[in-house]
């Protein structure tokens, strides 16, 4: 199977939040299958549907060697006195990286292929995923979160890169 493109700033599906998966059909098997293999690379930590064109409510990770996926994910956790502040990027706005602040401790609840429920839960680098993969889920891109003078440099620089 072939890895999808991934779809860059500027795509409407990446500002469209995702509808539900009500049902698991052989569409969102495969989809499953595309994401696990779109994360299964070198620098991707996490990977949302709408990234590979599918406005459904899924998404995959890889961190620390763990690569997992689930459907239809709610953050029903954050750390409320616990933050990091480092540098995020996205596939969506490639190689550009900012300062975004984020809780420190995220969980997540969702489901599985065979509707069991999924838990994925962690701090700094999952955390981080989870909280940006579920934004990518409602329409949101990480430099929604930036301060007010590092998102005028991000908007700036993405404009130069031609987005």
């Amino acid at each position: 199977m072939a890895i999808r493109p991934i779809r860059i700033i500027g795509d409407p599906v990446l500002r469209t939040v995702c509808d539900p998966i009500t049902e698991i059909t052989p569409n969102v098997k495969a989809l499953v299958e595309d994401l696990l293999e779109g994360v299964d690379m070198d620098g991707r930590a996490g990977l949302a549907a709408n990234q590979i064109g599918v406005s459904l409510r899924a998404f995959s990770w890889n961190i620390d060697g763990e690569i997992g996926y689930v459907l239809n994910p709610r953050i029903v956790a954050l750390s409320e006195d616990e933050y990091q502040d480092g540098d995020e990027g996205c596939l969506s706005v490639p190689e550009l990286w900012y300062p975004t602040e984020r809780a420190w401790y995220a969980r997540c609840e969702g489901t599985d292929l065979d509707g069991k429920k999924v838990i994925v839960e962690g701090e700094e680098l999952m955390a981080r995923c989870i909280q940006h993969e579920c934004d990518h889920l409602d329409g949101h891109i990480y430099i929604d979160r930036l301060d007010r003078p590092t998102r005028k440099k991000a908007l700036r620089d993405i404009r130069n890169a031609g987005f």
